[in-house]
C-alpha cells in the first residue's frame, strides 16, 4: 500500500523582550546560571503576575504575519502539572483565547509553492533549564518566565523538507519582526514534531509520534524523513505504530525512544485568578501592526524595484542583520547594485574569514556607501577601492581620510589628462596608425601608458574616452 505522512508542528518562540512575561525579572542568554531569578517567576507567597506588555505587542505583530485572526480578548489559564522545572506546579498559557487563530503561511519547496494552515498562537511563559547527569539532574531558572509564543500548525505538511521550510519562514518571521533572535542551537526557537502515517487517500489519521526539541533545520528534515522510513517499514511488515515520545539523535541520525504515552495527560486548566482578563483597543492592535518592522518578504519585493536580482536579494534577506546593514548603507547614495555587490562579495568574505557576524563588522555601512560613491564619482578605482576598503577594517578610519593619507585620489580633470595624453600619443605614434588600421588592443597600451604616468591614478572612463577623442583628430 502507498502510505503518506501527515506532519504538524509545535514552534515554541523566545521573545527577546527586557524582562520576564509576567515579571521585571531580566531576559539575558548566557548569564551565570540562577543569576537573572525573580520572586514572581519562583512563585513566592504573596507575589503577583502583571502582565508583559510588549510581549503581547509581540505577538499580535507574528499573529498578524500569519495571518492570523487577532483576539481582543486577553485571559490566561493555569496549566497545571507538577515538574521539577516549574516552580509554581503550574505553567502560566493561554488555552482558551489565544491571541491568534486559523492562519495560515505558503512555503517554496522543490515542488512548488504550498499553504500550510495555522491553528493557533499562544503566550505563555518558558520554563526552566535543566541540565541532566547520570545520578542528578541540575537546574538553571534563569529561562523561567521568559515570555514565548506558541505556534501550533495544522497537520497539513508531507515531507520533512515541507516542515523545514515552514520552520524557516517562521523563523525569518519572528527575526525580522525583532521578536526573537530565533537562534535554535540557543534554544530561542524550539519545534516539535507530531507525524503519523496512514494510506493514502484515507482520511482516517494513523498513530501518532512525537519528536521533541529539534534544533535545526536540518535535524528537522532528518528526523521527518528517518521517521517516515521507520514508520513505513513498521507498517509494511504488518506491524503497529506505538504512542509515543522520541527524540533525534545526531550521532546516529536516528530517533530515539524517549517514552511511551498510554493516555493523554488532563491539565485541568482554569482561569488564572491573579491575572484580569485585558480588553485590547482596536487602535492598540492596528498601531502594534502599524508600528511593525519590515518582514523579509517585503524587503525583497523593495531590493527587486532598486533593480537588484532575485540572487542577490535573496542572499541578503537570508539574514536579518545583513539586509539591516545593507538598508543602512543606502542611506548613503550609493549605487543599490554596487552595494549589494559589495556586502555579498567582499564584506561577507571577510566575515566568513574572521568567522564573525555582521555586527561585528568594524567598517558601517555609511562609510562603505561613500566609499562606493566615490568609485561611481570617478574620485577613485575599484583597485584603489579595495585598498582603502582593506585599510577602514585595519583602521577604522573613514574612506575620504584615507584616500588623502594613501595618495589614492584618482585624477578626473580633464585638462590634466589631455596634457598627459597627448604626451604619450606623441611618443608613440605607430599606436594611432594601429589603431586607424583596426588593432583595437593599441588604445589599450595608450591606456597603460597614460596609467603608468599618472601611477595609477588617471581615471580609466575618462582617460579612454580622451584617448579616442584625440586620436580622432590625428
Amino acid at each position: 500500500m502507498e502510505l503518506e505522512a501527515i506532519i504538524g508542528l509545535e514552534i515554541h518562540v523566545e521573545m527577546k523582550t527586557k524582562s520576564k512575561m509576567f515579571s521585571s525579572g531580566p531576559v539575558s542568554f548566557g548569564d551565570d546560571p540562577n543569576t537573572n531569578v525573580n520572586i514572581v517567576d519562583m512563585a513566592f507567597p504573596g507575589t503577583l503576575p502583571t502582565v508583559n506588555k510588549q510581549a503581547v505587542i509581540n505577538a499580535i505583530r507574528v499573529s498578524h504575519a500569519l495571518n492570523m485572526k487577532i483576539c481582543d480578548l486577553v485571559t490566561f489559564e493555569r496549566k497545571n502539572y507538577f515538574y521539577s522545572d516549574l516552580p509554581k506546579g503550574y505553567q502560566i498559557t493561554q488555552q482558551f483565547h489565544p491571541i491568534g487563530s486559523d492562519g495560515y503561511l505558503t512555503i517554496k519547496t522543490s515542488s512548488g509553492e504550498k499553504k500550510i494552515g495555522i491553528e493557533r498562537l499562544h503566550m505563555e511563559e518558558d520554563t526552566c533549564k535543566q541540565l541532566h547527569s547520570w545520578d542528578f539532574s541540575l537546574l538553571d531558572y534563569n529561562r523561567a518566565g521568559i515570555p514565548l509564543i506558541e505556534i501550533v500548525s495544522r497537520p497539513e505538511m508531507r515531507s520533512g523538507e515541507e516542515a523545514a521550510k515552514y520552520v524557516e519562514k517562521i523563523r525569518s518571521i519572528v527575526t525580522f519582526l525583532d521578536v526573537s533572535d530565533g537562534k535554535m542551537e540557543e534554544g530561542s526557537l524550539r519545534c516539535d514534531v507530531n507525524i503519523s502515517l496512514r494510506e493514502k487517500g484515507s482520511n482516517k489519521f494513523g498513530t501518532k509520534v512525537e519528536i521533541k526539541n529539534l534544533n535545526s533545520l536540518a535535524n528537522i528534515q532528518k528526523a521527518i524523513d528517518f521517521e517516515i522510513s521507520r514508520q513505513s517499514i513498521i507498517l509494511e511488515f504488518g506491524g503497529q505504530i506505538e504512542q509515543e515520545t522520541r527524540r533525534f539523535d545526531e550521532g546516529s541520525k536516528e530517533t530515539v525512544l524517549m517514552r511511551v504515552k498510554n493516555d493523554a495527560v488532563d491539565y485541568k486548566y482554569f482561569t488564572d485568578p491573579n491575572i484580569a482578563p485585558i480588553q485590547l483597543s482596536k487602535e492598540f492592535i492596528l498601531d502594534a501592526i502599524r508600528t511593525s518592522p519590515e518582514l523579509a518578504e517585503s524587503k525583497l519585493l523593495r531590493y527587486r524595484e532598486l533593480d537588484l536580482n532575485e540572487y542577490d536579494s535573496s542572499l541578503l534577506i537570508s539574514d536579518k542583520d545583513v539586509s539591516v546593514y545593507f538598508d543602512e548603507g543606502l542611506k548613503s547614495g550609493c549605487s543599490a547594485k554596487l552595494l549589494a555587490n559589495w556586502v555579498i562579495g567582499d564584506v561577507q568574505s571577510y566575515l566568513n574569514k574572521e568567522g564573525i557576524s555582521i555586527k561585528e563588522f568594524p567598517v558601517c555601512s555609511l562609510e562603505l556607501g561613500k566609499l562606493i560613491s566615490l568609485v561611481e564619482k570617478g574620485d577613485v578605482s575599484n583597485k584603489q577601492a579595495r585598498d582603502v576598503f582593506a585599510e577602514m577594517i585595519k583602521t577604522h578610519k573613514d574612506a575620504s581620510t584615507l584616500i588623502k593619507e594613501m595618495g589614492l585620489s584618482q585624477v578626473s580633470d580633464e585638462n590634466a589628462l589631455i596634457g598627459i595624453i597627448k604626451e604619450v600619443i606623441d611618443v608613440n605614434p605607430q599606436s594611432v596608425v594601429d589603431y586607424k588600421a583596426g588593432k583595437d588592443r593599441a588604445i589599450g597600451f595608450i591606456v597603460g601608458q597614460v596609467m603608468k604616468k599618472t601611477q595609477g591614478k588617471a581615471n580609466p572612463a575618462l582617460a579612454n574616452k580622451l584617448i579616442l577623442e584625440e586620436i580622432s583628430r590625428r
